[in-house]
């Protein structure tokens, strides 16, 4: 029988973890709580959560940092859970490559929606099988979250990332619109998502070694979307 998702929660208040573990739970999901960056850290070389809810106020550690370390070493779909309410707050996470951002206070049924929707994008579809991705010098390693250079160099994508680019690598040379991004990738469209991409497509540009004002590979069309130039192969 196959395993119901795992779900691990970082928050420092007890009510709060207490709400979402009754929440996921009663949806199907195996859940974990932590209350210490610390503690969680620990048993994440026990487990390999498939979401991971993150609180950014913690008493041991900068959340931000955290979730950055789990973009990094961890292919844990990765959703902000805070206090904090301001544009820089929510663009910064995203930046250091959560997944989502959820503003306290929130319903419980939007996080487990939320969640829902992560795993229903991160999901392995049967076409999509390959984890080794060639173009223009390049190699993605999809099951390390890696980036070869040419010249042997290794370079780390996120979670994030990695999702984006490789809606990009699947269908080269063709436009992607806004709308089939968000359709793909999950989330709710708006300004909120539309900055989220920017900002994984800037990274992505910043890790490929594009020319900001003038990116050779992934070419945006303004108005209409954005188009992958490079010849890709896989496997």
């Amino acid at each position: 029988m196959t395993k119901a998702p795992h779900i691990a929660i970082l928050d420092d208040e007890p009510e709060i973890r207490r709400m979402l573990a009754d929440a996921l739970e009663e949806a199907g999901y195996r859940v974990t709580t932590h209350g210490r960056a610390t503690e969680f850290e620990a048993a994440l070389k026990r487990m390999t959560p498939d979401v991971c809810l993150v609180d950014l106020g913690l008493p041991d550690r900068d959340g931000l940092a955290v979730v950055h370390r789990l973009a990094l070493e961890s292919g844990a779909s990765i959703i902000i859970i805070s206090g904090r309410a301001q544009v820089q707050d929510r663009v910064t996470g995203l930046e250091l490559g959560a997944d989502d951002y959820i503003i306290k206070p929130f319903d419980p049924a939007e996080v487990v929606a939320r969640v829902r929707a992560r795993l229903r994008k991160s999901r392995p579809e049967p076409d999509r099988g390959a984890q080794i991705a060639r173009f223009n010098g390049w190699t993605a390693l999809f099951d390390r979250y890696v980036l070869i250079a040419a010249d042997g160099s290794e370079v780390p994508f996120s979670h994030a990332e990695g999702e984006v680019l490789r809606l990009f690598l699947d269908a080269p040379k063709r436009l992607i619109s806004r709308t089939q991004m968000q359709e793909t990738l999950g989330g709710v469209a708006g300004e909120s998502f539309d900055r989220a991409m920017d900002v994984r497509i800037s990274r992505l540009r910043t890790k490929l070694g594009e020319d900001p004002k003038n990116p050779t590979l992934i070419k945006t069309i303004y108005g209409a979307g954005y188009i992958f130039l490079g010849d890709v192969s896989w496997g």
